[in-house]
């Protein structure tokens, strides 16, 4: 053996020193990270010949042969630019065989996305016990060049793109330990490979390809196996109904969307647990307190997203749960009183999205470790008690949302002093807003919409640091918005919508800080404010549906990102701004409804979002909630040699923006994706002249356009024909002219089209779309002809004649219209005396319906306005 002598110590073996240095060229070959700073021990240049000193190297204290090389995360992920091409990083093992001694090899999260090759030098590498790829993206089939590895008690493949069946040669790891290939495409039944392989204290093969029947009873020799996850995978994991005793006592199970039926009979033989997952599966029948009775370590039960129902009693004695999510099931009836003494150490619960009813259970308040509480989407009632309030003084996240409780919101004893989430919306809270939360200090989110909440937004709100989203929409608030909001500068989110508010937004109001801003459906009034416009950073401005009168501001930042504005139904007036057409990054504008005139600006081909596709990422902007943090447990059950990809848990609601549009007639809510795609203009019900610029014909994203009820004149522009992706196309109550455009029949997502009450004349199109309207897409028009609306266009003939008859049709319209109105007023006295007296009974009942009147009463102003304002 050829040792080089440096300074009386043996240094390593010369072939490898050089073996390193070549890994190193190769590393440098693909990576566009320095591969010098992070190897910068790895020189060649006489000054360090000794690789046993060298960075991320271990070596046998006596042989000075290398043990242990750990080159996790050299190489970093390159992503593809747009219209180029990454070339595919192949992996070529053989480089590490001359490593003969090498024991621990940790090649993981360096993002090489080809194949592995030189498999056969992998057999040099007897001695090897720990081998970690994971997190890369290898392709291909797992090689047989592991199966020579008899010595490997830690395999880590996860998170790759492995896509070949399970080879049969890992029967031969009869020393494994540790096998992970969750995370790849691995399809097949891998039942075969996995029964012989007895050794195993860790086995994941979650988030695989997997198919077919399971049953778990294979592993009953398995008498070492600590950690099972089989999750998300094309399998069902049978219920076995015959007895079998396993000879293992599990730490943790994980067999989330499995397709589980019931339970796993030999769970009942299991007193070790310390973590059981059986989310999204299909279990019924009652919830399992014989889990937590048989093991008394048990840290955290998973059971959401199934059909379990009742509760039954709990367990006499105390248990140490720290993280219990039993959300989304049929669970029903009361809590039973005493799960706050018999759970005090929980640090996590969630049992959302259930029908327990009746009062939040008074000990709770008994739990001082509880962090997060998700009790939202019940039929809690009462009021929240007194011990809840102050002594949960642990609480992060508090999520109440969609239940019945009442009383008073924040009542001065509350002591939750370090709640960072708090939701409390959609319940029947009432009177003022007390500042029982005003110390706060680390509340980010507050959402207390759809309430009964009346009086003032209290002053301390703004006094909140780090609140950074604020929703209070749908309850009864007057006055105006706190100018304190304006103090930290970190709200991102402000929703005061549907309230009572009122006054003049003066240039105090500026948050500088804001993403989105909903104010819409109260009583403000006076200029709106040019900072508004200003910021480079407000991406939602909804001002709808109050009494804003002036002209638009012409002040808009050239850098702006506002996506959506919407100013409906204000009483605004003048000129459209050309300074619009700044807003570069717009998808929906909605200036509907006002007293605006002048001319449309053809400018609007400078929106970017109207004339090209959306790009990848555009709709991270509609995404407002964080995620619930993810945290890992698996050093609390288990504590490999390498590190293994984490078991996660949920520990906050994940949620997106939400608009609404007017388009196809009525009004959509568009959110998350789907918002991100959505493009429209509506600049219906003003008082716009002139001719429609050819240039919207540009506009060929938008996907709805509304131009009616104004007194534009001119022609259809033939370029309309360009509107590729127009869904809803008004036009209607205007003074167009001359014919409609035979190239419009290319529209072939038009699914509205109206240009009824103009001046229009000769044949209507009745090809491709078009072939679906009649007579109410164009009445009003006595010049236009065809078949759809059952009109020769022969017998066309422009006499006194025909203008008597549109006449009398016209007078015979209004003759309805009449008598609509008196009908409709007959029937609405009747309702509105019956509805009273139901009302007048029940203040629940009152509350449902003051929210569905609410939530449609912007709909009826539509109707109103369109069929009595606007003509």
């Amino acid at each position: 053996m050829l040792l080089i002598q440096m300074n009386g110590y043996e240094s390593c073996l010369e072939k490898e020193r050089l073996a390193l240095l070549e890994i190193k060229a190769f590393f440098k070959s693909v990576s566009n990270w320095d591969v010098d700073d992070i190897l910068a021990s790895w020189i060649d240049d006489g000054t360090s010949p000794d690789c046993c000193s060298w960075e991320q190297v271990k070596c046998n204290a006596t042989t000075r042969r290398v043990m242990e090389l750990t080159l996790h995360e050299t190489r970093q992920w390159v992503t593809e630019s747009l219209g180029d091409e990454v070339p595919r990083i192949n992996l070529n093992v053989s480089l590490f065989s001359p490593l003969e001694e090498l024991q621990i090899l940790d090649l993981s999260y360096n993002w090489f996305d080809g194949c592995l090759y030189g498999n056969k030098g992998l057999a040099n590498l007897k001695n090897l016990k720990f081998l970690d790829l994971s997190n890369n993206r290898i392709s291909g089939s797992l090689t047989s060049g592991l199966c020579e590895l008899k010595n490997l008690v830690e395999l880590d493949l996860s998170r790759n793109n492995f896509d070949g069946h399970i080879t049969h040669c890992l029967n031969n790891l009869t020393n494994l330990k540790v096998l992970d290939l969750s995370f790849n495409r691995l399809p097949g039944n891998f039942s075969s490979v996995i029964a012989n392989l007895t050794s195993l204290e860790y086995l994941s093969l979650s988030n695989n390809i997997f198919e077919g029947s399971l049953s778990l009873s294979l592993l009953a020799n398995h008498s070492k196996l600590q950690v099972l996850q089989l999750s998300n995978n094309l399998i069902q994991v049978q219920n076995e109904s015959f007895p079998w005793l396993p000879t293992f006592q599990l730490k943790a199970l994980y067999l989330r969307n499995c397709r589980v039926l019931a339970i796993p009979n030999f769970l009942l033989y299991q007193y070790n647990l310390r973590l059981v997952d059986l989310s999204h599966n299909e279990l019924v029948g009652n919830f399992p307190a014989w889990l937590l009775e048989n093991n008394t370590k048990l840290g955290i039960l998973y059971l959401k997203n199934n059909s379990l129902s009742r509760i039954p009693q709990l367990p006499k004695s105390k248990h140490n749960l720290l993280y219990l999510d039993i959300s989304s099931n049929k669970f029903s009836g009361e809590l039973p009183s005493s799960i706050g003494k018999i759970l005090p150490k929980l640090f996590s619960m969630n049992m959302s999205e259930n029908s327990f009813e009746g009062n939040i259970p008074s000990s709770m308040g008994e739990i001082k470790t509880l962090n997060v509480l998700d009790l939202s989407g019940n039929k809690f009632s009462g009021e929240l008690p007194t011990q809840f309030l102050t002594g949960c003084f642990s609480l992060s996240l508090l999520s109440l949302s969609n239940n019945k409780l009442q009383g008073t919101i924040f009542p001065k004893y509350m002591n939750l002093t370090n709640l960072q989430w708090l939701l409390l919306d959609n319940n029947n809270f009432s009177g003022k807003i007390e500042d029982g939360l005003s110390e706060a200090k680390s509340l980010y989110f507050l959402d207390i919409s759809n309430n009964v909440l009346s009086g003032h937004i209290p002053d301390w709100i703004g006094n909140l640091s780090s609140l950074g989203v604020l929703l209070m929409s749908n309850n009864f608030l007057e006055g105006s918005i706190p100018v304190q909001l304006n103090k930290y500068g970190n709200l991102q989110m402000l929703d005061v919508s549907k309230n009572r508010l009122l006054g003049s937004m003066t240039s105090s109001f500026n948050l500088s800080s804001a993403y989105h801003l909903y104010l819409h459906n109260n009583q403000f009034n006076g200029k709106i404010p040019s900072t508004l416009l200003k910021s480079s950073q407000l991406i939602t401005l909804d001002l709808r549906y109050n009494n804003f009168s002036g002209s638009i501001p012409h002040w808009i930042n050239e850098s702006s990102s506002l996506r959506i504005l919407l100013l409906r139904g204000n009483n605004l007036e003048g000129h459209l701004p050309k300074q619009l057409c700044q807003l570069r990054e717009l998808s929906i504008m909605d200036l509907s409804y006002n007293k605006l005139n002048g001319s449309i600006p053809g400018c609007f081909i400078n929106i970017k979002l109207w004339t090209r596709q959306m790009q990848e990422g555009d709709d991270s902007q509609f995404y407002f909630w964080e995620p619930y943090t993810r945290r890992g447990y698996d050093s609390y059950y288990y504590n490999p040699t390498l590190q293994l990809d984490n078991i996660e848990a949920e520990d906050r609601p994940s949620g997106q923006q939400e608009i609404q549009f007017m388009t196809k007639y009525r009004y959509e809510a568009y959110r998350g994706t789907i918002l991100s795609s959505m493009t429209g203009l509506d600049l219906s019900c003003n008082e716009l002249t002139g001719d429609i610029p050819p240039e919207i014909g540009n506009l060929q994203e938008l996907r709805a356009l509304n131009f009616s009820h104004n007194f534009l004149s001119g022609s259809i522009p033939r370029g309309f024909s360009n509107l590729s992706m127009i869904e809803s196309l008004d036009l209607s109550h205007n003074k167009l002219s001359g014919q409609i455009p035979s190239q419009l029949t290319k529209l072939n997502f038009l699914s509205n089209f109206n240009v009824s009450n103009n001046n229009l004349s000769g044949p209507t199109p009745n090809a491709g779309q078009f072939a679906n309207f009649d007579e109410r897409n164009y009445g009003g028009n006595p010049g236009l002809c065809g078949p759809t609306i059952h009109k020769n266009c022969t017998n066309v003939l422009d006499s006194p004649t025909t203008g008597s008859s549109n006449r009398a049709e016209e007078d015979e319209s209004a003759l309805d219209m009449v008598s609509f109105y008196w009908s409709f007023a007959a029937s609405y006295v009747t309702f509105t005396l019956g509805l009273f007296a139901i009302l007048w009974i029940n203040s629940y009942w009152r509350r449902i319906w003051f929210y569905f009147v609410d939530t449609f009463i912007d709909l009826y102003f539509y109707w109103v306005w369109k069929y009595v304002l606007c003509r």
